[in-house]
């Protein structure tokens, strides 16, 4: 469980670089919902999948039903990641299509989800015959705490897409506020 988990944790930073530079700097996926609406629902989708996975492995190893629920959560993940290939091929050409370097992140991001599956659904599958329950800090302290910090950055990328698609681009909004600073009275003299 312990490789899988730093696995996940290697592809948790792969997948930040991939959120920053090639979605919010790069495509702006946020700003462009008439392109990008259903590619930011898929986005939110995986991240509620992922506060789950990488949430429930930061605090430990599931067993018997979480454990059942664990590998439900990692099927549709699944899914949500392969309809989502599917609609960026689709959508992002009227954007320029996918940048050569954000389809090789996306490649080295299946690769090593991939190795982390590999290691982790045995451990699962082995711990759904144990009662249900949950295997405190199974994985060690700073390898808990990395995967609880994953998942606060997961959730705002997932909660950032949700306001996107609700018209509540608070990014854009923050940025367009610091344009526009004017310094105050006092400053000026």
């Amino acid at each position: 469980m312990t490789t899988a988990v730093l696995i996940l944790l290697v592809n948790a930073m792969i997948g930040a670089i991939d959120t920053l530079w090639y979605h919010e700097w790069r495509a702006k996926l946020p700003s462009r919902l008439d392109v990008t609406r259903t590619e930011l629902r898929l986005h939110a989708t995986r991240d509620c999948c992922y506060v789950f996975v990488y949430g429930g492995l930061g605090l430990g190893i599931p067993t018997g039903r979480l454990a059942d629920m664990m590998l439900l959560l990692l099927a549709c993940e699944i899914a949500v990641t392969l309809t989502d290939f599917v609609v960026e091929d689709r959508d992002r050409p009227a954007l320029g299509g996918i940048a050569p370097g954000e389809r090789v992140l996306h490649s080295v991001m299946a690769i090593t989800y991939g190795a982390a599956l590999a290691h982790l659904l045995p451990a699962l599958i082995d711990a759904r015959r144990e009662p249900t329950g949950l295997a405190l800090n199974a994985v060690g302290e700073w390898k808990s705490v990395a995967m609880l910090l994953a998942t606060a950055g997961i959730a705002l990328t997932g909660a950032r897409d949700l306001g996107a698609l609700r018209g509540h681009d608070l990014v854009r909004w923050l940025s367009g506020r610091a344009l526009k600073f004017e310094p105050s009275a006092n400053a000026r003299r």
